[in-house]
C-alpha cells in the first residue's frame, strides 16, 4: 500500500484509477485508502462515492454500500448502475417496494451498459422473474460479448429455465475463454451427466495449481458429482470429502450458537405463546424441511396444479420478523431473533409477509414458499397465518445428511461440510420437528420422499387433499412444468419421479461411519 504522502501527490483521476485497480485485484484495504483520499478532497465526486460503494460490497459492509450508492443517486439521479445496485440490495433485505422503485429508476436511465443490464437481470432473478432476467442477461452478453461473469449469469438463467443444452454450450465457452473458471466447471458438471473422465481429468489438472479453498471446493464437488455419474463410488467420495474440507475453511459455523437457538425454541416456544387471530389469508403453502430431501419435488407436484404458483425460496417471513422487531444481528437465525419475535403482533407479521411477497405470489389463488429453513418458524407461521398450509418433507436420515454433505451450497447450511456437524444438526432438527408435532398436532402435513417416489399418485392425491385442491392429472407430470427452478435440484426435477436416490448413502457406508455413529449416538433410527 502506498504511503499517505504518495497518495497526496496523485490527481483525483489517478486515485480513482488506482482504487478501481486495487479493487479488481482484491486488495480491499488499499482500495479503501484511495476512496478516503479522493473523497476527502472532493466530497461530491460521484465516481468516488461509487467506488466506495463497490469496495464496501466487496468487504461485506452493506450499510456503507447502501449509503454510498444513495449518495451517488443524490448527486447524479440518472446513474443507472447505482440504482441497479440499490435495487439488488433492497431486494436482498426483503424491501420489495423500495427495490421496485430503484429498479424503475434503473430502467428509466439505463443505456447499452452491459454491467447495468447484467445487474438488472440479477434483480429480476432474485424476484423470480426468470424470463425477464433472460432478456437482460442476453443484452449484457450481446453488448459485452465473451465476458465470463456475464456469460455465467446468462448460462445459469438457462439452467433455471430448463434450457440445459444451451447452458452447457455457454459453460464450455466460458471455460474456453478462461480455463480456470471454478463455477463454470461446477455448473457444467451439475447440468449434465458425465459419460467419461475427460472433464474430470481437465479439472484435476487445474487443481494441481495453488487455488483458494473456495475455488478448490467448486472443482472437488464437480469431480465428485461426475465420478458419481460414472458409479466410481470411492473416487466420488474422496472428491466430495476434499471439497467439504476446502469449503469448511471458508465458512464460520458457530455450532454453540445453533445449539443455543434450538434450546431456546424447545424451552420457550409453547402453544400458549401464540394466541391471537392472525392474518386470515389462505394463499400461502409452505414446503419445508431439510435441503436435498425432496422439497423441490414436492413443490413441483403442488405447483403443477392450475391454482398454485411457485414463488421460490422466499426469505420474507424471517425478514418480516426483523423489520417489525428492529432486530439487526447479521446472523440469519439466532435465539435472539426468535426471542424478539415473541413480542410481535402476529396478525401484523402475517400482513407484512403477504405484502412483502406480493410481487412473487403470481396471479393464481395460491402460492408456494419453498424455503427449507422455515421449519424453524412453524409456530410463528401458524400464529401469523393460521389458514396457511404447511408441508414438511421427510427423508431417510443418512440419505438426507449425505445429500447435503455432497452438495456445495452458496451461503447457507454451514453445518453441511463436516460429517459429524451435519449429523448433529440433523438430530437437532428431528428433535425440534417432534416437539412441533406434539405441541401443534395436526397443524402441518408430513410427507415422505421415499413413499412419494415409490408410489407417486397415491401420495400426490393425499397431498392435494390436505391442501384442499381438487385432483389434476398434471400433478403427476411435474417434470414437464416449464417454470423456473432456482435451487440445486433444477436439473433433477426435469425428470420423472425415480427411486435411484433411495439408500444412495449405502454406496459410501464405510466412509460415512462418522456420520452414522453421530446419528446413532443421538438416538436417530437410520431406517
Amino acid at each position: 500500500m502506498q504511503k499517505p504522502a504518495s497518495l497526496r501527490s496523485m490527481s483525483e483521476q489517478d486515485l480513482l484509477r488506482a482504487g478501481f485497480a486495487a479493487l479488481n485485484a482484491g486488495r480491499v484495504p488499499e482500495a479503501t485508502e484511495y476512496c478516503r483520499e479522493v473523497l476527502g478532497r472532493n466530497p461530491k465526486l460521484v465516481p468516488g462515492h461509487f467506488l466506495t460503494a463497490l469496495v464496501a460490497l466487496e468487504a461485506g459492509e452493506r450499510k456503507i454500500a447502501f449509503n454510498a450508492f444513495a449518495s451517488v443517486t443524490e448527486l447524479q439521479p440518472d446513474h443507472a448502475a447505482a440504482w441497479a445496485h440499490l435495487a439488488k440490495l433492497f431486494l436482498s433485505e426483503g424491501q420489495v417496494n423500495r427495490a421496485d422503485q430503484a429498479l424503475a429508476e434503473t430502467l428509466q436511465h439505463v443505456g447499452k451498459e452491459a454491467i447495468v443490464e447484467d445487474l438488472i437481470g440479477t434483480v429480476y432473478s432474485l424476484m423470480g422473474e426468470y424470463h425477464l432476467a433472460n432478456d437482460w442477461f442476453k443484452k449484457a452478453v450481446t453488448h459485452q460479448p465473451r465476458h465470463p461473469p456475464f456469460m455465467l449469469n446468462f448460462a445459469n438463467n438457462q439452467v433455471y429455465r430448463g434450457e440445459t443444452d444451451r447452458a452447457n454450450e455457454i459453460f464450455r465457452e466460458i471455460i474456453a475463454l478462461q480455463p480456470n473458471s471454478p463455477q463454470a466447471h461446477w455448473s457444467l458438471a451439475s447440468a449434465q451427466k458425465a459419460k467419461d473422465e475427460t472433464h474430470i481429468r481437465e479439472m484435476q489438472s487445474i487443481l494441481r495449481h495453488k487455488l483458494h479453498p473456495r475455488a478448490q471446493a467448486f472443482y472437488c464437488y464437480a469431480i465428485g458429482k461426475e465420478y458419481e455419474d460414472l458409479e466410481s463410488w470411492d473416487e466420488a467420495f474422496r472428491a466430495f470429502a476434499a471439497g467439504a474440507r476446502a469449503r469448511r475453511q471458508t465458512v464460520e459455523y458457530d455450532e454453540a450458537a445453533e445449539i443455543a437457538m434450538f434450546e431456546f425454541l424447545e424451552r420457550t416456544y409453547l402453544p400458549d405463546c401464540f394466541a391471537g387471530p392472525g392474518c386470515d389469508s389462505d394463499k400461502p403453502i409452505f414446503v419445508l424441511g431439510q435441503p436435498r430431501t425432496g422439497t423441490t419435488l414436492i413443490e413441483r407436484i403442488i405447483t403443477s396444479h392450475s391454482q398454485v404458483h411457485s414463488a421460490g425460496e422466499l426469505q420474507q417471513f424471517s425478514l418480516g420478523i426483523r423489520r417489525l422487531s428492529n432486530y439487526n444481528n447479521p446472523k440469519r437465525f439466532s435465539a435472539e431473533l426468535f426471542d424478539a419475535a415473541l413480542s410481535l403482533d402476529f396478525s401484523q407479521l402475517g400482513e407484512t409477509y403477504l405484502a412483502s411477497t406480493r410481487r412473487m405470489q403470481g396471479d393464481k389463488p395460491r402460492f408456494v414458499d419453498k424455503l427449507p429453513q422455515n421449519y424453524l418458524m412453524i409456530p410463528l407461521i401458524l400464529a401469523a397465518l393460521p389458514n396457511a398450509k404447511i408441508v414438511h418433507v421427510i427423508r431417510n436420515p443418512m440419505d438426507a445428511c449425505f445429500a447435503s454433505f455432497k452438495q456445495l451450497f452458496a451461503d447457507a447450511y454451514l453445518h453441511s461440510y463436516d460429517q459429524q456437524e451435519m449429523a448433529r444438526h440433523h438430530a437437532r432438527y428431528r428433535r425440534l420437528m417432534s416437539l412441533w408435532r406434539e405441541r401443534f398436532p395436526d397443524r402441518f402435513y408430513d410427507i415422505s420422499y421415499e413413499d412419494t417416489v415409490t408410489n407417486l399418485e397415491t401420495n400426490a392425491r393425499a397431498l392435494l387433499k390436505y391442501l384442499d385442491l381438487r385432483w389434476e392429472d398434471a400433478c403427476l407430470e411435474f417434470h414437464k412444468q416449464g417454470s423456473a427452478v432456482s435451487t440445486a435440484s433444477a436439473v433433477q426435477v426435469r425428470q420423472p419421479a425415480h427411486t435411484k436416490s433411495i439408500d444412495r448413502w449405502r454406496k459410501y457406508e464405510t466412509q460415512l461411519q462418522p456420520m452414522k455413529e453421530e446419528l446413532l449416538k443421538a438416538g436417530i433410527a437410520l431406517e
